[in-house]
């Protein structure tokens, strides 16, 4: 099975092609226009499979992507691609419309046009990876987003992937293409970028640096590791039911508070600090973002039951493994801060 990934080079596209090379027998064409988060050296212990084929492809470039699929021509499109951070939606909101609603867009028709040149393959799938911020926030501490939970998304990347998802589920009724959602509670683990909190407070706790929290640090988020993501996803992919959704979550609630502070303990076992008693002190509360949701929580129980998913790590096995892994990747993400990896995405090193 030929299966095409959007994003490859992501922090979760390439926990799922990593998962891919090493499970299974599938190839894998990753398309990646490699932005500032695109990270070819995410995928060093599979690049060399002849499994695996790099297309450097913007998905906003339709051209090219026409180009990708006559080449390749995938049985599943696992689409990935998107700008992903809250903050820089608020700070550049252009760049979200783009990508993540035209790009998929663009993706919608060119996968479309290619199942109608293979003559509508039943097992041809187009599976669109989302989040749960396109439900907006939880107001009650019971509730649980589920797959009916209407849309409310409260920032521009929220918003931007709520399009998007509407988009897919567009392309199902309209033109009967084959589409299954995901949406997602929050990931971790190895190879995150470290714009996102908790590779952030590492990496801070490590250079003995403040460890920012915004407001008071009680928003609510449920952390799923990153590896049990790309088992959930290729699952889907692979064995969901076309036209459904499924939510994708790690039954592991905590407050951003607690995050850092389960970090901070961990640090403080493993590499105690000559600097602070105790790498709390390090702990600042800045100002809260504008829009910012107070929980966020994923009901999964529909994947677990219809297609005996769970989550194998708990957070606290899932974090301290997180930890222990940039403790021993200094290279991987040294060269994300200097700005070197980039320069080899570019050709340039």
């Amino acid at each position: 099975m030929i299966i095409l990934v959007t994003g490859g080079a992501g922090f979760i596209g390439s926990a799922v092609i990593r998962h891919i090379l090493q499970n299974t027998t599938d190839t894998v064409i990753n398309v990646d226009c490699l932005t500032y988060a695109g990270n070819l050296d995410s995928l060093n212990i599979v690049s060399e499979s002849n499994r695996y084929f790099f297309e450097q492809v913007n998905i906003c470039d339709k051209e090219s992507l026409e180009i990708v699929f006559k080449k390749h021509k995938p049985d599943i499109v696992m689409h990935l691609a998107a700008e992903s951070h809250v903050d820089r939606s608020i700070d550049g909101p252009a760049e979200f419309i783009m990508t993540n609603i035209i790009g998929t867009f663009n993706l919608l028709e060119v996968s479309k046009d290619h199942w109608l040149r293979q003559q509508k393959p039943s097992t041809f799938r187009f599976h669109h990876i989302s989040t749960d911020e396109v439900y907006g926030d939880l107001t009650h501490s019971d509730d649980l987003f589920t797959e009916d939970t209407a849309y409310a998304p409260s920032s521009p990347y929220s918003a931007s992937k709520a399009s998007s998802d509407h988009l897919v589920r567009a392309w199902r009724k309209t033109f009967n293409l084959p589409t299954i959602v995901t949406n997602c509670s929050n990931n971790y683990g190895p190879y995150h970028f470290p714009e996102k909190l908790i590779p952030l407070v590492i990496l801070n706790i490590i250079k003995n640096k403040p460890l920012p929290i915004y407001g008071n640090g009680l928003q609510v988020r449920d952390w799923l590791y990153v590896e049990d993501h790309a088992r959930a996803l290729y699952k889907v992919a692979t064995e969901g039911v076309i036209g459904e959704t499924y939510n994708i979550g790690g039954h592991n609630e905590k407050t951003n508070l607690e995050v850092v502070e389960t970090i901070c303990d961990i640090m403080n076992e493993l590499i105690p600090s000559q600097k602070v008693n105790n790498y709390k002190d390090l702990i600042v509360h800045i100002t809260d973002r504008p829009g910012h949701d107070l929980r966020y929580a994923i009901d999964a129980q529909k994947i677990e039951r219809e297609l005996d998913w769970k989550p194998q790590e708990s957070f606290e096995t899932g974090i301290r493994k997180t930890i222990e892994w940039f403790l021993a990747n200094e290279e991987w993400w040294s060269r994300v801060i200097d700005g070197s990896y980039i320069r080899k995405n570019l050709n340039e090193s």
